[in-house]
């Protein structure tokens, strides 16, 4: 069974002058395993919000269905395992940290002894244990982050959806909320991430979705999405002339700097045929790595293409 399921999820808009329609999500079909950590990527006004919002039924689809743990996402049991951290949240600033993580256990059903239990381990978990009693009014914007954090997973969920966790968080704030994520992933929690951040994305998850124009338009392991296409061969010094002249041919490129000589090879049988070149000529090789594109590179070759 999967933790998120949808087929053919959509969302149309009219506009209430214009009356002409605009597909936010348009046909959108995802499968998250339990226990993983998967990203959903895409520009400003991809979707991604509106997905998410569907799968919590705040905004109904016009098409498709959604499936949580097998049940329909628009039943409330569906929901109860689920925590929530929206983008661009508003707390009531007069409640203390500690009293805001209260009133929404106590809405998610939690009784008064749990939420007595977990509201000061959550407060510590997050690195605000000196802050549960100050208003949230005084938080930064970091700080609320992080107690929102606190709040979605209160009530220890099975599925965690993050809209922008990361958004205003500083680089050590940052730091610690990918640490607690790894701590549930590795305790089977599900993590489904919406972001614009890709180096946080591609550091923490295993599995990405790019949406645009509301439309999936690449999906796979962050791992082969990312996977090198060459290698890159560097050595001391500059080669002599006949010899780089003949490991130029193999290559795709070369670039010489700095005192070193750096190769590039579009395949391993390119690479190994100037290795045994540069070796008989008695060249030092100081590194063998093989190419990889970022998920920043991906992202952009999907999204322009």
């Amino acid at each position: 069974m999967n933790a998120i399921e949808t087929a053919g999820l959509g969302k149309c808009f009219r506009g209430w002058l214009s009356g002409r329609e605009v597909h936010a999500v348009n046909d959108v079909s995802l499968a998250v395993e339990q226990g993983t950590t998967f990203g959903l990527l895409g520009p400003n006004g991809a979707g991604k919000t509106t997905f998410v919002k569907m799968l919590l039924s705040a905004v109904h689809p016009t098409s498709g269905q959604a499936r949580i743990f097998g049940q329909d996402a628009r039943l409330p049991e569906a929901r109860r395992s689920v925590g929530y951290l929206p983008e661009n949240h508003r707390f009531p600033t007069y409640l203390t940290g500690r009293a805001m993580l209260d009133f929404y256990g106590a809405l998610s059903g939690m009784d008064h002894r749990t939420r007595a239990r977990r509201i000061p381990e959550m407060l510590a978990k997050v690195g605000l244990e000196q802050w549960g009693d100050v208003r949230l009014g005084k938080y930064s914007k970091g700080m609320l982050q992080r107690v929102g954090l606190a709040q979605a997973l209160l009530h220890e969920p099975r599925l965690l959806i993050l809209d922008e966790p990361s958004d205003g968080v500083d680089p050590v704030g940052r730091r610690q909320i990918r640490d607690i994520l790894q701590a549930l992933e590795e305790r089977g929690v599900t993590i489904f991430v919406n972001s614009h951040l890709l180096a946080e994305v591609e550091a923490f998850c295993r599995d990405v979705a790019i949406l645009h124009k509301g439309k999936v338009v690449l999906q796979g392991k962050v791992r082969e999405l990312t996977a090198g296409k060459g290698y890159r061969l560097q050595v001391t010094g500059t080669l002599q002339e006949g010899l780089r002249q003949q490991v130029v041919a193999m290559a795709g490129a070369v670039v010489e700097e700095d005192g070193h000589t750096a190769l590039q090879f579009v395949d391993r049988a390119a690479a190994n045929a100037a290795i045994d070149a540069l070796r008989a000529a008695q060249v030092e090789i100081d590194a063998l790595t093989p190419t990889t594109s970022t998920l920043e590179d991906v992202f952009i070759r999907s999204v322009n293409g």
